[in-house]
Order: C-alpha cells, then sequence, then structure tokens
C-alpha cells in the first residue's frame, strides 16, 4: 500500500511533531510513508469563509499531488472532512469536469488517522506506552462530522498504563471553530469556560484530540488559568513507547 502523510498547514506551521508522531507509529507498525512536498493547504479556512472560488486551485493542487497513493493520512478531522466532503463540493461548482473526476478518485482515499488505524489497518494496540491519566475531546469535526465514534478510544485504551477518564460533556464544542472565535469572541469565550471546566473536574494530566487548532484553543486557556493540564494530539500518545515523559 502506498502512503503518504498530509500534515495540513496548521499542523506544519505551529505543530510539526504531530507529523512526525503519525510517520513515528505507522513506520512501527511496517509501513512506509511518503511525504510530497508539493502539498499545501487543503483551503479549508477559504471554504468556511465564504471564499468558495479562491478554493479551487488548492483543491486541483491536492487532487493532482495524492493521485498516485492509496492512502492519504491526516492528523486532522477538520482538514479530512474539507477534503472528503467539500473538495467535491468546489470542484463540481468552479472546476472542470476532469477535476471532478479526479476528486471522485482523491477524497475518498483520505483518512483522518484514527479511522486508517481502525478501519484500514484493523488495529487498535500499536505498541504505545503512556503512564499518564488522559481525558479524549471529540471535536466537533471528528465527532459531526466523519463521526469517529469510539475508534479514538479504542485505541487510546489499548496504550500501556495509560488510564482514560471520562471528560464531562465531552460532546460539547470548545467555541474555537477557527474565525468563530475572532468574530465571536465572547460566545467562544463562554464555551471555552465550560470546556475547561469539564477538563479539570476529569482530573486528567492530559487532554487529546484528533485537531490540533481545537487543543490550542482549549490548552490556551488551560495555560492563562495556570491549570497544569497538557494538551497533545492523540497520534502523540500513541507514539509514545517506555521511558516516553511528558
Amino acid at each position: 500500500m502506498r502512503i503518504a502523510l498530509f500534515i495540513t498547514c496548521f499542523n506544519d506551521t505551529m505543530f510539526p511533531g504531530t507529523g512526525r508522531a503519525v510517520v513515528t507509529v505507522l513506520e512501527r507498525l511496517g509501513h512506509t510513508v511518503e511525504f510530497p512536498q508539493e502539498q499545501t493547504c487543503c483551503g479549508q479556512m477559504h471554504f468556511n469563509t465564504g471564499y468558495r472560488p479562491e478554493a479551487l486551485p488548492l483543491v486541483e493542487r491536492f487532487a493532482r499531488t495524492f493521485a498516485d497513493h492509496d492512502a492519504v493520512i491526516t492528523p486532522s478531522a477538520s482538514c479530512a472532512g474539507m477534503i472528503r466532503d467539500n473538495h467535491p463540493v468546489v470542484a463540481e461548482q468552479y472546476g472542470r469536469a476532469t477535476l471532478q473526476a479526479d476528486v471522485a478518485e482523491v477524497a475518498p482515499r483520505v483518512y483522518e488517522f484514527t479511522e486508517f488505524l481502525a478501519d484500514v489497518l484493523g488495529v487498535t494496540d500499536v505498541g504505545a506506552r503512556f503512564p499518564h491519566k488522559v481525558a479524549y475531546h471529540p471535536t466537533c469535526h471528528s465527532l459531526r462530522g466523519l463521526r469517529l465514534g469510539d475508534r479514538p478510544q479504542r485505541l487510546l485504551r489499548a496504550v500501556k498504563d495509560l488510564d482514560l477518564v471520562d471528560l464531562p460533556a465531552a460532546d460539547s464544542c470548545c467555541g474555537f471553530g477557527g474565525t468563530f472565535a475572532v468574530k465571536n469572541a465572547e460566545t467562544s469565550a463562554a464555551m471555552l469556560a465550560d470546556k475547561m471546566t469539564g477538563v479539570l473536574d476529569s482530573g486528567a494530566e492530559v487532554l487529546c484530540a484528533a485537531d490540533n487548532s481545537c487543543l490550542m484553543h482549549i490548552g490556551g486557556g488551560l495555560s492563562r488559568q495556570g491549570a497544569t493540564v497538557r494538551t497533545m494530539h492523540l497520534a502523540e500518545i500513541l507514539a509514545s513507547t517506555e521511558g516516553a515523559e511528558l
């Protein structure tokens, strides 16, 4: 199977360790991962803020860049959702017929990291060890968009020495929503406050999720409160082994 990593522009710029963690896990499972240098943004920022025609060149580039791969893995539920659900929309509304065909071929081969592990590779135990108390936040795109269900929790439960604790009101939004946090700052802050209360009440040492954008939002709020709870992408926990420290 020819596997490619789509790191996303957000992770590449701010959380490159998450991409390295994805590669570490997949290589541990015996797979080779390619990283096409031509990749850029998936166009989610443009699409979600109303600049849909401007997303067209990014959709074209994505389809061209990953055309020859059997699976495209991304550590971002929101970007996976953008590609699978909205690239076909952009291609149909603004692209040529050839692009529509290309997107129809590539988009179904794009997987969020945990669904690729659980559904395609059929594994839950990836050989990880993480001796900490962990809570999982199901981000809106992972919960309501991709409908990841319990795939992340199954992977976490298989991690040696990890104590998975319940997150109160886990299915509530953290208030980030990309530009929503800027355009509706007061509402976003109120939603964040509720989410942080749940995190602190869980007793977790670490909060993980399938989207670093939401973790950045929650982690920033926790840091400003002086809380000791760390935020980590789920892939980084799955990449941890004996002797791993926070």
